[in-house]
């Protein structure tokens, strides 16, 4: 079978034997020619440099740049237009050339082809031309395209294919139908006496409307702290803002899509309600998938994730061992993990709290935070392996991190609660029920939340208030006990859960 990577649209290039087929038929191309499409295939829709063409078309041999002008053109008239009328092979001004991989009419074997999203950064433009200012504004934008690159769920474009913008004023759209990038990231700095002002903005390459954007102030003489500052927050916000406009994307657009990346998108959307009837769901399209890609490391964590999620909740189970097989799916999922943050979080939880492995769970997890520091969901579950297994003061460290870094933003009642549950490990339950109370406003459908408002008002004799909180539990998951809630929770130290479990008994919920 032809490996996937080198199937586009409805062609299927052959390395080995020399052949690129269009829908089984040959296409004539010369050996110059399939060295550079395979070559543009295997950049995944990255920006190719003129330089490393010419090394794979003619390797030890100085040749004109003309003689690869020459190929891509002939290149280009043998595959002939993409489905949506562009050119397969696009040039990047004064860099090189990139591989558009269009969705319409593709193989079978690229229908499952991951395709991430991209985002290039553009050079920040400065707004009163002071060379300072020009060489902060550049690091600032370097610093920023590395620590996007610790992203799995999207792809950053290389600084050589961005910067060859610096100095230029697109238009955003245009910018992006030549990188062939869905994002782009474009700023500004500007001087004010001994201050400095720096804009970020994330848009839509499409339709060029702005996403998010946020400004950042600080002193001139704090340049290294303040650059540092800009690039962890948006390293930070960045992703899950593309994260959400790829999920109304996909719903827009390839709502009938099995490709393996809207598989994920519409999984994640539904197990981010926190309902058990929409984890149910994602997790048939998670093993939908699964049947086409066994190995896709990304679709097994989120499959082990859902099964984590519910056996965690205490909601019914959907097999005859959730457990077993949330683990099985764990260790699948790191077996092909491949150093991806996000796909160590999930199955390291999955560990913690299904398998109990507990040793190897922390070590994943503490691995995933070193792997992406910027990413949210790596940092809370990081939080949470401490929480269970480690220091509390380190779980709430991440806890306060991740609130910090995205205050209010979608998946913020995960770090809200972690604090909460600090709190309410140490019986302070003043503030358990505080930071609960904002988790809740953040999220009404996450159960944990419930479950620390029902103990910590208990434990301060606010029955009424516990009550209250109780019956809310029992609407959203009336099958919640004592031993469901206990069984889903790690017991490596079970003094971590005592104040908890205890001060449920006392608000009334059932013992089984």
């Amino acid at each position: 079978m032809v490996e996937p990577l080198y199937a586009f649209g409805d062609f299927v290039l052959e390395p080995g034997r020399g052949l690129l087929q269009r829908n089984g038929k040959a296409v004539a191309v010369g050996h110059r020619g399939l060295a550079l499409l395979q070559a543009l295939l295997e950049a995944r829709g990255q920006v190719l440099s003129k330089h490393d063409l010419m090394e794979r078309g003619w390797p030890d041999t100085v040749v004109e740049e003309s003689n690869l002008t020459v190929q891509i053109a002939a290149l280009r008239k043998a595959l002939g237009t993409a489905p949506d009328g562009r050119e397969w092979i696009t040039t990047i001004p004064r860099t090189g050339y990139r591989l558009v991989i269009a969705s319409a009419g593709a193989s079978e074997a690229a229908d499952f082809m991951p395709i991430r999203p991209t985002l290039a950064i553009l050079p920040f433009t400065n707004l009163d031309g002071s060379p300072d200012q020009d060489y902060f504004a550049d690091g600032v934008v370097n610093d920023i395209i590395t620590a996007l690159t610790r992203f799995r769920s999207f792809a950053a474009v290389a600084r050589h294919s961005s910067f060859a913008y610096k100095g230029c004023f697109p238009d955003v759209r245009l910018v992006a139908k030549e990188l062939g990038v869905s994002y782009v990231l474009q700023g500004s700095v500007r001087r004010s006496g001994n201050r400095l002002r720096i804009l970020a903005q994330l848009v839509d390459g499409d339709s060029g409307i702005h996403l998010w954007a946020r400004s950042f102030d600080g002193e001139i003489g704090d340049l290294f702290d303040f650059q540092d500052r800009i690039t962890e927050s948006v390293a930070t916000l960045v992703e899950p803002h593309i994260q959400a406009a790829e999920i109304e994307r996909s719903r827009r657009e390839r709502s009938g899509s099995i490709a393996s990346y809207d598989v994920y998108l519409q999984a994640l959307a539904k197990i981010s309600t926190e309902t058990e009837c929409d984890n149910a769901e994602a997790y048939a399209l998670l093993m939908k998938g699964l049947e086409a890609e066994p190995d896709n490391a990304l679709l097994l964590s989120h499959a082990a994730w859902a099964l984590e999620h519910r056996h965690t909740m205490g909601w019914p189970p959907l097999g005859e061992d959730d457990v077993g097989e949330c683990a099985a799916l764990a260790r699948r999922g790191l077996e092909h993990a491949a150093g991806d943050a996000m796909v160590m979080a999930h199955c390291g939880v999955a560990l913690l709290q299904t398998a109990k492995e507990y040793d190897w769970a922390v070590a994943v997890l503490q691995s995933a935070a070193e792997a992406n520091p910027n990413n949210l969901m790596v940092v809370v579950r990081a939080g949470l392996a401490h929480l269970h297994c480690g220091s509390l003061e380190e779980a709430l460290a991440h806890f306060q991190r991740a609130n910090r870094l995205s205050p209010g933003n979608r998946g913020a009642h995960f770090s809200l609660c972690g604090i909460a549950d600090v709190h309410m490990i140490r019986g302070d339950y003043d503030e358990a029920t505080s930071w609960a109370t904002r988790a809740l406003a953040s999220n009404p459908n996450f159960d944990p939340t419930l479950w620390v408002l029902i103990a910590a008002n208990a434990h301060l004799n606010r029955m009424e208030e516990a009550h209250r909180y109780l019956r809310a539990l029992k609407r959203l998951t009336p099958a919640a006990t004592i031993v469901r809630i206990k069984a889903g929770q790690p017991a490596k130290d079970p003094t971590r859960i005592a104040a908890l479990l205890g001060g449920l008994r006392r608000a009334g919920l059932e013992e089984g």
